[in-house]
């Protein structure tokens, strides 16, 4: 065994100790975030928000004021809508913590331990690099890892530009954590070489784009998910049914559904023109390798569809009479379809960009 094979099958054993220690984190992180949302729903928020949804015979319920003078009953106002169909004037949630002390610090405590979580498995990240000598894209198993770290990082960018989103802690890490479980248990390939047609300037242009696409797609796709659970949960308050006491305690802490379905149609739109490009660098790419710019390969095809699933999104979401719902799904629709070029053309389907290494 030569000093060079040597040195990288040790940066190789550093780059999974690494991974493992992430995942030991994240799940530390996981259960601060859980911890967030149970004291969150013992807050004054979240003790009062099924009161708030009460009804008393066919009438909201009444207030009671009391005062020096005497004691005055006031009715509940009706909730206010805008003039904008379909638009409501909701408040957004405190988030998840509900505006409770111990809950905000567990809430801090969580970003705290995904930042730690996030360098961590992005030395792992570094380390697989260093030990295959590139670009740590080669396989499945590589391109998991750096999924997941990616996502994190989107995650936390946002915050650190003062976005109000750690309501989306909980379900991001919760994905990584099945992800990296995913990596290490079935995706695990060892460290290797290249196959011919990825050797290539354009592994880096055009796969790291990709993970950055899908990091961002699945932010937006958390977002539209959310939103159709706080546009059910609005209409039925908006028409005088009584949501349950523990969907009640979640969404009253969530963003209103027109600030989430505006936050998933940002990200969303922000990565298309990213998606186009990767798709572009991917048929120059292949140019180079095969001789042909496009040739309907499965792993092609899904991308091209995944593009058509978020042109279709980002055109009805801009059209009024397909804002809400109907936009929603399609997005989710579009990111299934990326989940599927992800997953499913990689291990499944086989062509050319069969390099999952299971």
């Amino acid at each position: 065994m030569t000093l060079a094979t040597a040195t990288n099958e040790h940066l190789a054993n550093i780059s999974n100790t690494l991974i493992y220690s992430a995942m030991a984190v994240y799940t530390l992180a996981f259960f601060a975030y859980i911890a967030e949302w149970l004291f969150g729903s013992r807050s004054k928020v979240g003790r009062t928000a099924a009161a708030l949804t009460q009804k008393t015979g066919a009438k909201t319920p009444a207030v009671t004021v009391k005062s020096a003078g005497g004691t005055a009953v006031l009715d509940r106002p009706q909730v206010v809508t805008r003039s904008a169909p379909g638009a409501r004037d909701v408040p957004d949630g405190p988030g998840a913590h509900g505006g409770d002390e111990q809950g905000d610090l567990y809430g801090r405590i969580a970003v705290s331990l995904t930042v730690l979580a996030f360098a961590v498995e992005a030395a792992g990240v570094v380390a697989r690099a260093l030990s295959v000598q590139r670009a740590p894209w080669g396989n499945m198993y590589e391109f998991n890892i750096t999924f997941s770290t990616v996502a994190v990082g989107v995650y936390l960018a946002l915050l650190a530009l003062k976005k109000n989103i750690r309501w989306l802690g909980l379900p991001l890490i919760t994905t990584v954590l099945l992800d990296l479980g995913l990596a290490v248990t079935v995706l695990y390939t060892a460290s290797d070489q290249l196959v011919p047609a990825l050797h290539s300037y354009w592994l880096y242009i055009h796969v790291s784009t990709a993970i950055f696409c899908g990091a961002v797609f699945y932010v937006g796709a958390v977002g539209a998910l959310l939103y159709l659970f706080k546009d059910s949960y609005e209409n039925k308050l908006a028409t005088g049914g009584q949501p349950g006491r523990f969907a009640t305690s979640v969404m009253e802490r969530l963003p209103a559904s027109a600030s989430l379905d505006k936050f998933s149609y940002r990200v969303n739109a922000a990565a298309f023109p990213l998606w186009t490009f990767t798709i572009i660098a991917g048929a120059i790419w292949a140019g180079d390798a095969w001789g042909r710019y496009w040739g309907w390969d499965p792993k092609e095809t899904w991308a091209f569809i995944t593009w058509v699933g978020y042109a279709c999104y980002l055109h009805a979401r801009a059209t009024a009479g397909w804002k809400g719902r109907k936009a929603a799904y399609i997005a989710l629709i579009a990111f299934a379809c990326w989940l599927f070029n992800y997953y499913g053309v990689n291990i499944f389907v086989s062509g050319k960009h069969s390099y999952a290494g299971v």
